[in-house]
Parts: C-alpha cells; sequence; structure tokens
C-alpha cells in the first residue's frame, strides 16, 4: 500500500495524526509542519530524543531580549517566580491541548515587552494580543501573580515582587522557550517540556517551599 500523505512511496509506519499509514519521508518532513502530531506518538517521541535544546546563540537575538541580563544568582534569589509562571503555563496547556510552543512563546513575548515598557518609562502598555488561546495563556499568568503577591503578602506583610524582578524572569522563560521549541510551526516539544514538570493537583504558589528544585537553565 502506498502512503497515506504523498500516495507514492511504500508505507511503513502508523501516523495517528492522519489515522493511517505514512512513509518515514513523509513522517519526517511533515511531522509538527504539517501534521499535528499528538505528545504519544512513538516516532515524535525517539526524534525528540536526537534533538538537543538549540544554542541561544544560533536564536534571533532580537526575539530573546538580550538587553536584559540573567545570572545565577538571579535565578536562584527567584526560583519559585519563575517555576510559578511554569505552572501557569502547564495550566493553561492543559486547558486547551491544542496550545502549541508558538502560541506560548507569542504570549510571553507580549508581556515581556508590557513588562519592559513598564520598567523603562513606568508606563503600563499592554501589547495587543489577537489569539484567545494566547489571551488564555496571558490570563493564567496574571491569575498566578496575583495569587503570588498574595502569599508574600501573607508572609511577608508586604508584596517584594519588584517590576524588574518580573521582567527577568519573563526573558528567562522566554529564552528557555525558544531554546526547548524545534521551531516547526506546530511544535509542542516546550508544551510537552512544561507539563512535564507538574502534576495535576500540584500547586508552586500555595506551597513553593515544597516545590524543590526544577529550574533548568536552556
Amino acid at each position: 500500500m502506498s502512503c497515506a500523505i504523498c500516495e507514492k512511496r511504500k508505507e511503513k509506519r502508523f501516523c495517528p495524526a492522519v489515522h493511517g499509514r505514512i512513509c518515514p519521508q513523509c513522517c519526517g518532513e511533515q511531522r509538527e509542519v504539517t501534521l499535528d502530531c499528538p505528545s504519544s506518538c512513538v516516532y515524535l517521541q525517539q526524534a525528540r530524543q536526537h534533538e538537543r535544546p538549540r544554542p541561544l546563540q544560533d536564536l534571533d537575538q532580537a526575539a530573546l531580549f538580550p538587553q536584559v541580563e540573567i545570572g545565577e544568582q538571579f535565578l536562584y534569589q527567584h526560583e519559585h517566580l519563575i517555576l510559578g509562571l511554569n505552572y501557569a503555563l502547564a495550566k493553561s496547556v492543559q486547558a486547551d491541548r491544542a496550545i502549541t510552543d508558538a502560541d506560548l512563546i507569542a504570549a510571553l513575548t507580549s508581556m515581556t515587552k508590557t513588562q519592559e515598557t513598564l520598567v523603562k518609562s513606568g508606563l503600563h502598555y499592554e501589547t495587543p494580543i489577537s489569539s484567545l488561546s494566547q489571551q488564555a495563556v496571558v490570563a493564567e499568568i496574571h491569575e498566578l501573580l496575583k495569587g503570588y503577591r498574595k502569599v508574600e503578602q501573607e508572609q511577608y506583610g508586604y508584596s517584594k515582587l519588584h517590576d524588574s524582578d518580573l521582567l527577568g524572569a519573563f526573558v528567562f522563560l522566554v529564552r528557555m522557550a525558544h531554546a526547548r521549541t524545534s521551531g516547526r510551526p506546530k511544535s509542542r516539544a516546550f508544551v510537552d517540556f512544561v507539563l512535564a514538570q507538574f502534576s495535576k493537583e500540584e500547586s508552586v504558589v500555595a506551597a513553593p517551599e515544597e516545590a524543590g528544585s526544577r529550574i533548568i537553565i536552556p
């Protein structure tokens, strides 16, 4: 039988995205490009085992906010904040399994630009987002930050979170997302990376001291 995609080459593997059998070449060429590959696909999993995080120096530097410096000390001091933001991303993906890496990157980039404007000029200007999926991600992050500040208020009597700290955390996540995604249009490599860090019931906002150290530097 011939491949369900090209209809020329011989089929050799089952593709859950097309619910049919396809050839290895179409699998490799169309994976997460035209095909919505589920994370459970064994061929996608095998491909990811051979893919390493993309070096930041090989990526579009303008998209990584190079003017913002992030050191290991910053990551150590704001570990719970970064874990909390990752948790918000995970909740967004659990609520909408159609979200892709591109959606998360776009939402994070929008929030980073907004935060950068606030830090530089003191003005709060929301970078517009048209996608409903991306809007949901932003809303989930805002909800997380509201809870984060509430916990700080209860513990210390005031919120310790500075605008510049939040900017640094956003930039870190943007860089990690760009490093973890495959770059293909329908990639969900970063999505699955975020999901793998948390169980459904876990909250790093309610109990940050129990979260442990899970920050993985891109």
